[in-house]
C-alpha cells in the first residue's frame, strides 16, 4: 500500500502518508509513537518521550472523539522526505513486519471497535498525561512505549488480546512507578 503514495512524486510527504493510511491511520501513529520511546538511545534522549507524549495526545483525543480521520497541523503534514529514503526504510521494516504478522489475527474484536477504540484512547491518553514525569523515572517511559506499541499494533492488526496486553501494561507500569516514587 505505501508503495503506492505519490508514485509519480520525487518526494513524499506527510500528507500523502495520511492520505494513504485513511482512517487505520490512529493505530498506525499509536504504534510509531510507542516504538519510538521504546527505541533504545531514541526514546531515551531528554524530551523525546514528551514530545511522543504530545503526539498520542493530539492522536487519543481524536480517537475518543470518534474522528474518522484524523487532524495533524498543516506545517507536519508539509513535511516531505526523498523516495529513496522512505522506499529504504519500508525495505528494512519488510522482515521484521513478516515475523510479527505471524503472530497477530482478528481476536476479540470488540476491543478494536468503536466502543473499544474508545478504551484505547482512554489508555492511549493516560500514558501520555503520565509520560513527561516518567523521564525522571529510569527506564519507566520504556514500559509505556511498549503498551503504546501493543495498543497501536493491536487497533492495526484489530487483535483485541494486544490491545488487552496494552491495557494490563499500562496498570502494570502504574504500579511499578507507584511504587517506586512512593
Amino acid at each position: 500500500m505505501l508503495e503506492q503514495v505519490a508514485p509519480e512524486s520525487e518526494h513524499i510527504s506527510v500528507s500523502d502518508v495520511v492520505d494513504a493510511i485513511g482512517f487505520r491511520g490512529f493505530g498506525p501513529l499509536l504504534l510509531a509513537a510507542g516504538l519510538i520511546t521504546l527505541a533504545p538511545l531514541i526514546g531515551d534522549i531528554p524530551g523525546v518521550p514528551t514530545l511522543m507524549a504530545t503526539i498520542v495526545l493530539l492522536i487519543g483525543g481524536q480517537l475518543l472523539a470518534g474522528r474518522r480521520r484524523f487532524w495533524l497541523p498543516a506545517w507536519l503534514l508539509r513535511r516531505q522526505l526523498a523516495r529513496p529514503t522512505f522506499m529504504k526504510g519500508l525495505q528494512h521494516a519488510r522482515k521484521p513486519s513478516r515475523w510479527v504478522d505471524r503472530w497477530l489475527r482478528v481476536r476479540w474484536p470488540w476491543l478494536t471497535g468503536k466502543q473499544g477504540s474508545r478504551l484505547t484512547a482512554v489508555t492511549a491518553l493516560i500514558i501520555a498525561l503520565a509520560m513527561p514525569p516518567m523521564e525522571f523515572i529510569p527506564f519507566s517511559a520504556n514500559g509505556a512505549g511498549l503498551a503504546l506499541t501493543l495498543l497501536g499494533l493491536g487497533l492495526v492488526a484489530r487483535d483485541g488480546r494486544l490491545v488487552l496486553a496494552g491495557i494490563l501494561l499500562t496498570l502494570a507500569t502504574f504500579v511499578l512507578v507507584a511504587i517506586n516514587v512512593f
